[in-house]
C-alpha cells in the first residue's frame, strides 16, 4: 500500500543564530570566488594565456578591461541572487525590501554573468523547492520511466504500453485539454502502486515525498460517512493548493472503488474540459485511481486465452477494455462505476494489470533479492514461488496474491 506523500518536510524561514547568520552573510563574497573560479575566458583576449596567469601579472594595466568586467558582472550577480536567497530564507528581515522586490530584477549583467545564474539556481534547488517556470521539483524523466517498466514490472505489456505512452505524450503538449486520467485496476499484488510509485519517481525528484505528490486512501482518508462534507471541504483545498504550488501535479487515489459518491462527484470539474475552476487551472495535473474492480473480468479474459492456447502477449487493449469498462459500469457493489468520472468518459484509459503466473513471481523474488544485496540460486527463487497461493484449482496458473508479501517471504532464506 502507498503511504501517504504528507510526510514531514524541510522547512525554511526559521529563525537563526546571529552568530550562525553573520557566518552566513559571507555569501556574497564566497559565491564571488566560485564564479571567479568557474568563469571562461572572455572572448578578445588572448587566449594563449590563462586567466590565472594573467591575474597574476604584475602589473594592473596588463590584468586590462575583460577582468574588471568579469569581476563587475559577478560582483552583481553574487549581491542580486544572494538578496533572493535571503528574502527566501528570511522572510521575516525583509519587510523593508518589499518595494523592491516587488519590481523586476532588471539584471543588466552581460551574457557571460547570466550564464551562471542557472548554476546557481540549481544548487539552490539543493536547499530549496523552487517554483518557478523550470521547476527543479519536476524531472519527468521519460527515459528511467521506460527502462523501470521493461525491467522491473513483470507480466504486464499492456501496462507498460498504455503507461508510458500515455505520459509521454501528455507531458509533450504544451496545453492539455483536460488532464491525464488513468484508472488502474486488477487483483492485488499485480503492480498498481508499484506503477504509481514509479511514476513519482521518475515525473518528481522527490518522488512520493514530493509536495507536488498526494496519495490519498479511501479507507484511511476518508473513512466516515458522516463527516463526508468535511472531506469534500478538505480535498480540494488540498488539490487545489497543491496544483497552484506545482502546476504539474500527481494525485493517487487508492482503493478508489471505496471513494463516496459524492467526494467521487466533486472530483468530477477538476477532470473535465474547462481552462479554470476558481482561478486554478488543472489541466497539467496527472489522477490516478487504483482499484481491484474488474480483476475477475481480467482474469477470466486471460484465462481463456490460455486455454485456447494463445499467449498472454497477444492480448491488446482492444481485446480487454471493452470488458472491463463494461464490468465497471455494471458493479453493484462500487460508486465507482457509477460516478460522473467514468459515465461521462473522463477516464482516459482504464489500464488492466493481468494475473500473475508461477515464472513472474520467480522475478519478483529475484528482484526481491537483488534489491536487498542477497545471493539467490534458482532452486531458492522456485521454493519462494511455490509458498503462494495459484488458482483455479484445477489449473492453478495465477497467484491469488500476486508478488505481495515476496519481500517478507525471502526472510525466511536469510542465515
Amino acid at each position: 500500500m502507498l503511504t501517504s506523500a504528507a510526510s514531514p518536510r524541510r522547512h525554511w524561514g526559521h529563525p537563526v543564530p546571529p552568530g550562525h547568520r553573520a557566518m552566513l552573510s559571507r555569501g556574497p563574497a564566497l559565491l564571488l570566488c566560485l564564479l571567479l573560479l568557474l568563469l571562461p575566458e572572455v572572448a578578445g583576449e588572448d587566449r594563449a594565456e590563462s586567466w590565472w596567469d594573467r591575474a597574476g601579472a604584475p602589473t594592473v594595466k596588463k590584468v586590462g578591461k575583460g577582468l574588471k568586467d568579469r569581476v563587475n558582472a559577478v560582483t552583481a550577480l553574487s549581491k542580486k541572487y544572494w538578496a533572493y536567497f535571503a528574502r527566501q530564507v528570511w522572510p521575516q528581515d525583509c519587510d523593508e525590501e518589499k518595494e523592491a522586490a516587488s519590481k523586476p530584477l532588471g539584471w543588466t549583467l552581460p551574457l557571460l554573468g547570466q550564464r551562471y545564474l542557472g548554476i546557481l539556481s540549481n544548487w539552490y534547488c539543493h536547499f530549496k523547492e523552487c517554483c518557478d517556470r523550470d521547476d527543479c521539483r519536476i524531472i519527468n524523466n521519460i527515459t528511467g520511466l521506460e527502462i523501470d517498466l521493461s525491467t522491473r514490472l513483470h507480466g504486464q505489456h499492456l501496462v507498460r504500453e498504455v503507461v508510458l505512452k500515455s505520459v509521454k505524450g501528455f507531458l509533450s503538449v504544451p496545453q492539455p485539454e483536460k488532464p491525464l486520467a488513468l484508472s488502474f485496476h486488477g487483483w492485488s499484488g499485480t503492480g498498481k502502486n508499484f506503477v504509481a510509485r514509479m511514476l513519482a519517481d521518475h515525473l518528481y525528484r522527490d518522488g512520493l515525498e514530493s509536495e507536488c505528490v498526494q496519495v490519498f486512501i479511501s479507507m484511511l482518508h476518508f473513512p466516515h460517512l458522516k463527516y463526508v462534507d468535511i472531506y469534500k471541504e478538505k480535498l480540494m483545498e488540498q488539490v487545489s493548493d497543491t496544483v497552484r504550488r506545482c502546476g504539474q501535479a500527481l494525485f493517487v487515489f487508492d482503493e478508489a472503488e471505496k471513494l463516496p459518491p459524492s467526494l467521487l462527484e466533486t472530483l468530477k470539474p477538476l477532470l473535465d474540459h474547462y481552462d479554470t475552476i476558481k482561478e486554478v487551472d488543472y489541466r497539467r495535473a496527472i489522477f490516478l485511481f487504483l482499484s481491484n474492480l474488474g480483476g475477475n473480468t481480467i482474469n477470466e479474459v486471460v484465462l481463456s486465452w490460455l486455454r485456447a492456447g494463445r499467449s498472454r502477449e497477444e492480448i491488446t487493449m482492444e481485446d480487454l477494455e471493452p470488458y472491463l469498462q463494461a464490468d465497471i459500469l455494471k458493479s453493484t457493489d462500487s460508486n465507482f462505476g457509477h460516478s460522473g468520472l467514468v459515465k461521462e468518459n473522463l477516464m482516459d484509459f482504464f489500464v488492466p494489470f493481468l494475473p500473475l503466473e508461477y515464472h513472474h513471481v520467480k522475478l519478483c523474488a529475484r528482484d526481491a533479492f537483488l534489491g536487498r544485496d542477497l545471493e539467490y540460486t534458482e532452486e531458492a527463487l522456485d521454493k519462494v514461488a511455490k509458498m503462494m497461493v495459484y488458482v483455479p484449482k484445477e489449473e492453478k496458473l495465477f497467484s491469488a496474491q500476486g508478488c505481495k508479501s515476496i519481500s517478507q517471504r525471502i526472510n525466511l532464506f536469510l542465515p
